[in-house]
């Protein structure tokens, strides 16, 4: 299966979830255009709390498709954009990807990815068990966390429903993904 887009979202207020959107225009070294999180530092309001200076290394937020079918499986009502995310996928292991992997979305867009989406209590207020549902533990009893991936935009474009996804891993040594 060929990795691909399968919904696109953005909220312009601080919401847990995003409506749908025919289109979104990602902004380089910024995010989504229009969406709460974009900008060259931090837009979530626990972060800017700490220190509204630091980089936004969340400027775009990604989750796989298969994660829902997942959920959706153990009873959850979840779909794209439910979540908060900007792109949900398909065909692509986001968890399993390099720090610093690059993601061609649609023709133009190119992200990297940065880290992992650190899950929060607001998925509960959604759904009770929501939490615990997007957290897992290793063979070695190592936390895994399962809500999708967050990204950086180095080039801007358009990106919709149908679009292709191409990955690009970073040369070296693979870096396992870390919250951030």
């Amino acid at each position: 299966m060929t990795a691909r887009v399968v919904a696109v979202s953005v909220s312009s207020t601080h919401t847990f979830s995003k409506p749908l959107a025919g289109s979104i225009r990602l902004l380089e070294g910024l995010g989504v255009e229009g969406d709460a999180h974009c900008g060259t530092t931090v837009k979530h309001r626990s972060r800017v709390a700490r220190d509204p200076n630091q980089p936004n290394l969340r400027q775009v937020h990604l989750i796989h498709e298969e994660l829902q079918d997942e959920l959706r499986a153990s009873g959850f009502n979840v779909s794209p954009g439910v979540m908060g995310e900007n792109v949900t996928t398909r065909g692509i292991d986001l968890l399993g990807l390099s720090t610093g992997a690059q993601l061609r979305l649609g023709d133009d867009a190119l992200v990297e990815v940065t880290g992992l989406r650190n899950p929060c209590a607001q998925l509960d207020e959604y759904e009770a068990g929501l939490m615990a549902a997007v957290l897992d533990h290793d063979a070695n009893g190592e936390l895994i966390r399962k809500a999708g991936v967050m990204a950086v935009v180095l080039r801007g474009g358009t990106v919709k429903a149908g679009d292709g996804i191409e990955v690009t891993e970073p040369p070296g040594e693979f870096v396992p993904l870390r919250m951030v």
